[in-house]
């Protein structure tokens, strides 16, 4: 280890930025974040910093710098563009054995400002030894993805409970076993989701036990469309612990594959006309894992609260007392809408959209066809496929006219997505012609002739001219 990682208090000590520019401003304000008292020393300032001078945030000495200037001092940084100014400063404080960095110059530091992932009092820093800031911003970027900011709201907490975790565990030991066991359940997804009276009556009843209960909880995760490079952050940083993934048949296998290699993978795969577990016995497995001390990810294609029933599994497990998290997907009318080059909404042609469920067998569906065939309308029929015959008929029943753009969507956002277009007359043929299958949408609307000028026509889709020759 070339340094010593320190964090350093500033809170209201004096410190001395040497240089008014842009870079001399970026340090200030790094200096002002940690609570310092800044001064700055330059012949001139340039905008950045002149704003933080005349709004009374740094004090300016309008002076070249010169020795002696640095007594006084718990920290400077110099970050002029005089090469002999900056080797002044370093040699400055290293008389005054006052800690100093000079931007861009290592060999004379000595001190490194890392790179910062800052979440509330939680602060991690990186360095590269002065060697590469640029691979310290790459690793930087890296972590601030990874790291959501609700750490800051546990850190708080955790904070908070350490005096009581200490009179309550007198041993060290103890008080080490207590938190881990804490951080390794619920809490950290109830403290980083916002959830903090849950989060301390977890915590309560942990020390009022002696030990947290072995709970578990229930993640329902919306895996989205099907491609995996649009599952959220937050679905594959709790995909990566949890201890059993429940996945829907329709979420593709590499995304299950992105859970960590020990998780237990339970297929309750449903697609039409077959039911590996009825919707109840999904519920009371949530439950029944869960009680277990499980992490149990529920992984539902699409958004778990767009026609996934993910409201029914929330209900059944937090009735059950269990805490229970929802993680929004992309759902498959974004997704497919936008792989296939289908904008759902657009100025000029659709000014509104709505989402349809198709697979009732109800004559009518059960749905308000008037109110669907408004003008300046985009609609996605989910799950439409079986039924996309009676779909056309019922809008052109009730209005729509039979010219209208309409499309299906097959496997949508994966590489081998196909889009069948036609219109509302001729889509039933292009999908007996076509034999197109789950998953599939079912676009209808103006949005859809859009394809074509986004350069998005490829070789699967039936135009008109093909549904003429084929009629022929």
């Amino acid at each position: 280890m070339e340094n010593l990682p320190i964090f350093m208090n500033l809170k209201d000590r004096p410190a001395l930025v040497v240089g008014g520019g842009t870079v001399a401003a970026r340090k200030a304000e790094l200096l002002l974040l940690a609570g310092a008292s800044v001064t700055v020393i330059a012949p001139r300032v340039r905008n950045e910093m002149r704003r933080m001078i005349d709004t009374g945030r740094v004090v300016w000495r309008e002076q070249v710098f010169g020795p002696g200037l640095v007594r006084g001092f718990r920290i400077v940084i110099a970050a002029t563009d005089n090469e002999a100014v900056n080797r002044l400063v370093f040699e400055e404080c290293e008389r005054h054995a006052i800690p100093v960095n000079v931007a861009d110059q290592p060999e004379l530091c000595s001190f490194i400002l890392p790179s910062i992932v800052e979440r509330g009092p939680l602060t991690l820093a990186l360095s590269t030894g002065g060697r590469s800031p640029i691979l310290a911003r790459l690793l930087k970027a890296r972590l601030e993805a990874l790291i959501p900011a609700g750490f800051g709201h546990l850190t708080e907490l955790l904070g908070r409970y350490r005096g009581a975790v200490k009179r309550r565990f007198a041993v060290q030991e103890a008080r080490r076993h207590f938190w881990e066991r804490m951080l390794d359940g619920p809490l950290v997804q109830l403290a980083t989701s916002g959830r903090i009276a849950q989060a301390e009556r977890l915590i309560e009843e942990a020390l009022e036990a002696g030990q947290p209960a072995a709970l578990g909880e229930v993640w329902l995760i919306g895996a989205g469309p099907g491609d995996a490079d649009l599952l959220t952050l937050k679905a594959l940083r709790l995909l990566q612990q949890a201890d059993v993934v429940v996945h829907d048949r329709l979420v593709p296998e590499a995304i299950v594959n992105l859970a960590r290699r020990e998780a237990e993978r339970i297929d309750v795969g449903k697609c039409m006309n077959r039911h590996t577990l009825p919707q109840e016995e999904i519920n009371r497995l949530l439950v029944d894992l869960a009680k277990q001390g499980k992490r149990v990810a529920r992984l539902k294609g699409g958004d778990p609260f767009i026609f996934g029933r993910g409201g029914e599994e929330m209900e059944a497990v937090i009735e059950a007392g269990i805490p229970c998290l929802a993680v929004p997907g992309i759902t498959a009318a974004a997704g497919c809408a936008a792989a296939a080059g289908m904008p759902l909404t657009h100025r000029d042609h659709a000014q509104s959209v709505r989402f349809v469920t198709g697979h009732t067998k109800k004559d009518d569906m059960g749905l308000d066809w008037r109110a669907l065939v408004a003008e300046g309308q985009t609609l996605v029929f989910y799950m439409g496929l079986a039924n996309v015959e009676r779909i056309c008929e019922r809008l052109m029943a009730h209005g729509m006219r039979p010219d209208m753009p309409a499309a299906i969507v097959e496997r949508g956002t994966l590489p081998d997505q196909r889009v069948f277009e036609g219109t509302l007359a001729s889509l039933p043929e292009v999908a007996r012609r076509t034999e197109p299958r789950s998953p599939s949408l079912i676009v209808v609307g103006e949005v859809v002739r859009l394809r074509e000028r986004l350069g998005f026509v490829e070789s699967t889709s039936a135009s008109a001219a093909d549904l003429s020759l084929f009629a022929a």
